[in-house]
Formats: structure tokens, sequence, C-alpha cells
């Protein structure tokens, strides 16, 4: 199962990209844990310079846009293969 996390303080770009990711996860119709997070100490643990970022199993995809969902099904598609 993948572990999907969306980094951000929960505006409207965060938002959608969860909404994207949950797009994704529907498409491919995998297994997967969304979380939110939205603590400053805990987004600042990871390497981004800006929010909203897409983490995937500990991995940082993507900061600072909310990406189509033909690139995260992608990225997801590729993290379950290789946790495969």
């Amino acid at each position: 199962m993948l572990t999907i996390k969306v980094l951000g303080p929960g505006c409207s770009n965060c938002k959608a990209l969860e909404g994207v990711a949950r797009k994704a996860v529907t498409s491919l119709g995998i297994e997967a844990e969304i979380i939110k997070v939205q603590e400053y100490d805990e987004i600042t643990k990871y390497p981004i310079l800006s929010t909203p970022a897409l983490v995937v199993n500990e991995k940082v995809v993507v900061s600072g846009r909310v990406p189509g969902v033909d690139q995260v099904t992608t990225w997801l598609a590729d993290a379950a293969m290789q946790e495969s």
C-alpha cells in the first residue's frame, strides 16, 4: 500500500493537490493512504521550498505546483511497481 502525503497549510492549491491524488489513486485502483500534513514542523522535515507538495512513500515527487491527474497517476504507478 502506498503512503501519499499532501504537504501544505490547507490552502486551495493544497486541497486541489489532494483531489488530484485521490483521482489518480481511484483511476489506478490501488490501495493508498492519503495523509494531509498541515503542521509547519512536519512540513519542514521534507526538502521543499514551497507548498503544496506531494510525497509518495517518503519521496518528494513535486512541490510548489499542482500537477495534472495524468502526471500523478504515472508517479503513483511507478511507486506501486517499485513496491511489488
